[in-house]
This record gives structure tokens, sequence and C-alpha cells, in this order.
């Protein structure tokens, strides 16, 4: 791979330097070769900066360092009221099984235990770090007995949690002690005032047990299955491994042998470190960032290293907390807005590997059918708000879950639009990829049966349009007809669907169904504050969500770029924030994304200040009531919206910047279309930008660069292009061509690299 890298791209140099293009030079070596267009990074020193320190300790799951795989998570703090510090173990597969509970209770995930380190004096100070380039944690604890030298990872391909401790003589005798937790939804804790439902108990206490070297904890459940935590303790020389794994299995009884075999027959630390690593650096290295804003640019890294510890295209869709699992009255997978904000950042991070919301709708699509309604199930689908790992909602009640509903009655909730907003992240993901067995398996077929749905509840009015009963708009708390939520679902549903069928060549009897929607389909209802809740329901309180606005963000079915419609955005987006007394942090990412759509990058960069300054925890964790993680990683995403954005068939490069970033640097940026952007912003102006195809699809281009243009291949080729009535730059890009622009006449360097700093802050964490 290396080789043929470097001979690609060391002909591509050539090529350029055929063809006279500034910046290259007739005898460049492979090793300038290897900086065109892409990053020039010391990875380490870079990711360096933003890594996560503490000099005190943190007490609360919020403040501390937190290591994962997308299954294996743990959270690290200080043991309340003692003198230890603790080390969670949660996995992200363990899950009751009693559905006749709802998913909130009887299908919950379960708190599986934690580790202490006790060590043998008063701890005084400690002094951490947490390593994002090696996705470790490393540091010292300091007693009055002497020192502890740390270091911690989960590994990143094995049910593995490594901890290396190398204590100076005074604490030779520290300790590791393992504490199962009760097996039971952290929902029934008195604290979030949600009663169980009739009957339902906590598991039985897991059972501690030996084998040889080894010790386990074997949780077995009412429902039958088990989950084990299994460890083991080494030394070496001066040096003291434990190694701890966490095995699920359900209906069997298997977990308690793969548990033993992680820990008994793993590689010694180094080893095992070092292939930890090796997943790290090449999944860093995929696409690169850098803005002038420090603060900023860290918290962007601290996403990207959060989301690859909490998720796996094979691993559950993310619940509320990722892996790492707290008290929280939210113990379930959350499809109102949650799971949807949780992945965006994964597109254009050029991180596909970890969409585990296409894997999973596709594996257990069976389950968005057959928890509708009977009468609808034959050709329909939807997906309550709340389920387990395989989209199972249980009884749906008061406290144990919420059932798909159906228009016009309720109880149940009526909110029915969840599925068709979740299968938007499936596109997003076939739009960033091309692939047609994507489209063709998962996208197509589901989004054909979501929208079908709805299709039985349209009815024409006396105007002559289709309107839809009394439907719920997450979370404002009222029913209303016409719900805009669920009319920006439907719009976007149908044309998505019209488009899929062109792509494949399918000539599907619903077609006229959808044009006759899409022609004839209410206008979403609106008054002089803006887009309301749905008809004769204003937008009249404080509310967090803006399920109201999807058709502005992130559907684009209603945009800026349409003049007519500028007003309405506006005075929606106003009137929605203006309420300040239940906007939380997810309100603010969304102001900065629609603010980006506008053009107005301060605003943006305002917005996710605020949530910065209001929200975000010393370590970027986010809470209300318990954990969620979506808030974080969708500000991931608004600060993409503000580099680039690729809605609508155009990549429109930096089109939110705030004017104080005149340096921002990008390479492998992915975008709709399969496209790969790489570009460079110095002093206030776009320099260059490097697109590459993956697919031949269209490539309309929308650069920012003023005056004449030079638009050349790999070898320095004039490409054709045609320059839109609108200034927009449409080029003819095969597979696997890529084309580099810049202005006439000038001589950037074409090598990406980190920009330089307006200012110094703070590291995160508890500096």
């Amino acid at each position: 791979m290396d080789i043929s890298r470097r001979t690609m791209l060391g002909g591509t140099l050539a090529g350029l330097a055929a063809a006279g293009l500034p910046g290259v030079g007739g005898t460049a070596s492979v090793a300038s070769a290897e900086s065109f267009g892409r990053a020039d990074v010391d990875w380490a020193r870079f990711l360096g900066s933003a890594d996560l320190i503490w000099r005190r300790m943190p007490k609360t799951w919020y403040e501390g360092p937190f290591l994962g795989n997308g299954f294996l998570g743990s959270g690290i703090y200080a043991e309340p009221g003692r003198n230890a510090v603790r080390f969670n173990v949660q996995h992200s597969q363990v899950q009751d099984h009693r559905p006749e509970f709802g998913s909130l209770f009887g299908l919950a995930r379960l708190p599986i235990g934690y580790f202490t380190l006790e060590p043998v004096g008063a701890i005084t100070t400690v002094d951490w770090r947490l390593d994002l380039w090696n996705a470790e944690l490393i540091g010292t604890i300091t007693t009055a007995a002497g020192s502890l030298a740390l270091r911690a990872f989960v590994h990143s391909a094995q049910s593995l949690l490594a901890i290396e401790v190398r204590p100076t003589e005074g604490e030779r005798d520290f300790r590791w002690v393992f504490h199962p937790a009760e097996a039971v939804s952290p929902r029934t804790d008195p604290a979030f005032g949600k009663p169980p439902p009739p009957g339902y108990t906590a598991n039985p206490p897991a059972t501690l047990e030996t084998s040889g070297d080894c010790r386990l904890a074997v949780q077995g459940l009412l429902a039958g299955g088990e989950h084990v935590t299994a460890w083991r303790e080494t030394s070496w020389v001066s040096a003291r491994t434990l190694l701890a794994s966490v095995a699920w299995s359900h209906p069997q009884r298997t977990a308690k042998a793969a548990a033993l075999r992680a820990v008994r027959y793993a590689e010694p630390f180094g080893p095992l470190a070092h292939g930890h690593r090796r997943w790290w650096h090449d999944y860093y290295r995929r696409s690169f960032l850098s803005i002038p804003d420090t603060r900023l640019q860290s918290f962007y890294w601290i996403q990207l290293y959060k989301v690859a510890s909490a998720a796996r295209e094979e691993a559950p869709v993310m619940a509320t907390s990722g892996p790492w699992l707290e008290p929280t009255p939210w113990p379930a997978t959350w499809w109102n807005l949650n799971v949807q904000l949780e992945y965006w950042l994964i597109h254009g991070s050029n991180h596909l590997e970890l969409d585990a919301v296409s894997h999973t709708l596709g594996k257990y699509r069976a389950n968005l059918s057959n928890q509708l309604s009977e009468p609808y199930r034959a050709d329909s689908a939807g997906i309550p708000r709340t389920t387990d790992m395989s989209l199972l909602n249980g009884v749906s009640g008061a406290t144990g879950g919420y059932a798909v509903g159906v228009p016009g009655q309720d109880p149940p909730t009526p909110e029915v639009g969840n599925l068709t907003w979740a299968l938007h992240n499936v596109w997003l993901s076939y739009r960033h990829t091309m692939d047609r067995k994507l489209l063709r398996d998962t996208l197509f077929p589901l989004l054909r049966r979501a929208v079908n749905y709805y299709l039985h509840f349209l009815k024409e009015g006396q105007d002559g349009r289709l309107h839809l009963p009394a439907t719920f708009s997450p979370e404002y708390g009222v029913n209303a007809p016409d719900c805009n939520y669920d009319l920006s679902l439907i719009r976007w549903g149908c044309r998505t669907l019209l488009d899929s069928a062109r792509e494949l060549r399918v000539d599907d009897p619903l077609a006229p169904r959808w044009r006759q929607v899409l022609s004839t389909l209410v206008d979403y209802p609106a008054d002089a504050n803006g887009y309301m809740i749905g008809a004769g329901v204003p937008f009249a309180k404080s509310h967090r969500h803006y399920s109201h606005l999807l058709q502005v963000y992130p559907l684009y079915e209603i945009t800026w770029e349409q003049p007519e419609h500028r007003r309405i955005i506006e005075t929606s987006l106003d009137h929605w924030v203006g309420f300040e007394g239940a906007l939380q942090g997810y309100t603010f990412t969304g102001a900065a994304s629609m603010s980006a759509q506008m053009l107005r990058g301060d605003k943006a960069a305002y917005y996710l200040g605020e949530l910065q300054k209001r929200f975000i925890q010393p370590n970027t964790m986010y809470k209300e009531s318990g954990p969620v993680i979506e808030t974080p990683l969708s500000a991931a995403q608004s600060l993409h919206d503000m580099l680039v954005q690729s809605w609508g068939g155009v990549i429109r490069l930096f089109p939110a910047v705030p004017a104080s970033w005149g340096d921002i640097a990008l390479s492998d940026f992915r975008t709709q279309g399969a496209f790969l952007l790489s570009a460079s912003r110095e002093g206030g102006r776009t320099r260059w930008l490097r697109v590459r195809s993956e697919a031949g699809a269209p490539c309309v281009l929308r650069p920012g660069i003023e005056g004449d243009l030079v638009v050349r291949d790999g070898w320095g080729r004039p490409i054709r292009r045609r320059t839109l009535p609108n200034g927009d730059l449409q080029l003819d890009l095969r597979a696997g061509e890529e084309a580099l622009v810049y202005r006439k006449g000038d001589r950037p360097d074409f090598a990406v690299r980190p920009v330089p700093a307006t200012g110094t802050t703070a590291p995160w964490g508890l500096p």
C-alpha cells in the first residue's frame, strides 16, 4: 500500500512539475510528493496539544478520563468517600432481556461494576494525561507512601482493559478490588423519580469465582444468559499489570469461557499496546482539520477520539451515554434525536467504519415492522422512541418505553417520524460513499416502508391538499395536525425515494404516489414567529429540540440559497433560541449549523462558544439529568458545517468561516458524492483545493477563490470544466481522478499543515 501510494504521488508530482505548476520543482523528492495536498503532520505532537490533562483528582464521570472501543468502556475518577481510584467496567452489549417490562427497564442496559485501585498511602496529587494519539491514559498518582506510575487503555480490537502500574517501594502493596454492580436498570434510582413497572425486580447478585490465576464475576440473568467479568494480574520486574475482560451471551451461558480466554491468552502489555496504537494511528490519519481556535480545535479532536471510543460498525448503536453506563434515567438507545446527532461527524471526518446505524437498521429490520400496530405491519416500518440494541422496545407504557404510535390516536403518543429521520443518516452514509449496495439493500427498502406508513394517514382536505392527522413533534409535548417534524420527513422521504428509484433503475409502482405527495402536501404551518409546531400549535414556549425546523437543518428542504425563504428561516431561528428557559446543549449545535447554512460564521462560532461555556463538562462530556453523549459529537458536525457543506450536489468550501479564522487546513475531508477534499486558507483567502473522486459522481465546486482559476489533474493537464451561471465550477472527474484548483498566477504551498494558533488556552480536563 505504501509503495503504490508513493509511486502514484511521485507520478502526480512529476506531472505537476512538467506542467510548470507553481510551488513544485522538477527535482522534487518522493518525500515532497507525500505532502502534496495531504496532511504533513507530526501527529504525536499535533494531537498532544489536544491531550486532556489532570492535575487534580476527577470526582465524577464528567471530569475524568475515558477509554473505550465501542463495546468495552471505562471511566476513571475518585472512588466516592474512599482513598481509591475507580476504573469503571461497562459494556454496550450488556443489557437485560425481559421485554415485558419495556425498553427502559426490562431491556435496559445493565451496570457491570468497577475496579478500585487502592494505594497504601493517602492520595495527595495526580498528574495524568489522556494521550489521544495513543488512546492511552498515562501519569502518576502520588501518595503519602510513594507513587504509582500508570498506563491504561481499552484495546482497540479486543475486549480488554489493560492497566500497568509501576509502584515505588512504599506502594508495592497497593491492591486491585473488583466491585460487582447490582444488575438492575439504572432508571430505578429514586433520584430520577421513574418508578419501575409492577413486578420488576433486580437480577440476582453476581457470584465471584476463581479459575487458576483468573478471577471472575459471573452475572446470571433472570431471562437467561449472562455477562461475565474476568481479570488477571501479572507481575514483571517492577510492573504489575491488570487485564480485565467482559463477555456477554444470551440466551446461552457461554460468556464465562469467552471472558476467560480473553485475559488468559492476552499478549504481554507491550505487544498488546503496540497493536492497540497501530489501529488508532491509522484511524487519525484518515483525515485532518486544523483551525486557529485552539480550544475548539482540541475539542474537535477529542470528539474524534470519543466517537471511536464509543462506536464501531458492528457495535450496538450508541445508547445515550455510549459504552460508559453511569447512573442515568436514559439506559437505552434514543431515536428521536440522540442517535442521529451522535453519528453525523463520521461522514466529513472520513470514518464510515463507525457507522453502526446503517448496520443495525439493516440487521434488525424485521423489528421495524413487527412493532407497529398490526394493520400496518405488512407494508410499513417505524422505530419506537427507545429501544435496546436489537431495536426492540418491549411492552410500552407510562414508564417502560415508548411505542411508535398511530397518527390521530393517543395513547400511545403518536411519535412516528423517528425511523425516517434515522434513515436520513443512512442516506448520508450512502451519499458520502455512493455505495449502491447500501442504497439498494438497506436505504431504499426501509425508506419505502417508512414513508408507506405515512401514506396510510395522508388525506385530502377541502383545500385539495394532503394533510396529516395529529402527530407528536419531539419533544414539545403537544400533538398537532400537519406537524412540521413529519411534513419535512415526508417531503424528504418521497424525494429521496424518487431519486433512489432512478439511480437503481427501479420502476416502482408507488412512484406516482410519491410524486403526488410532493405536489399536493400541505405547506409547512407558519405564523409571524416563523415555523410552528403544526397546524394550530404555535411555537410558544422554550424548547430545546429543533424538531419543527428539520426542513431547514439537517434536511435542507428549505434553504438560505432560496431567497424567498430567508426571512422565515431567520425569524424561526431567532424565535426558537429566544426562549432561554429550556434550552440545552444541542440547541446551540443546531443553531450553529443553521447559522452556517446562512453563511454566518461569526454567529455559528458564537453558538459553539456558548455551548462550551454553558454545558460542556471538563472532559468534554455532557449531561441532562444523566450522561448524554450526542451534543458534543454534534458540535463537531457544526464545525464541519462551517468549513465544508455538500448538500444539494454542490461542494461549498469554507462557507461560514469566522472573521478571526484567517488560516484553515483540511485534508481528505469526505463530502457527498464520495469526494475527498483537501484545501488551505491563508490570511483569510482560500489558496487552493484538491478534490479526488471515488465514484465518478457529478462534481460541482464552490471554491471561494477569487479571480481566474487554474484547474489541472494530477499530471498537470487541464481538466474539462464549465463555469455555471452562479459562478460554481463543474468538473468532469471519473472515479479515481482528482483536480487541483487555485488562482491563476498564485504560487501556493500545496502541503497541509497545522495552522498557527491565535493565542493559548488551558487544556481540557482539570489542568
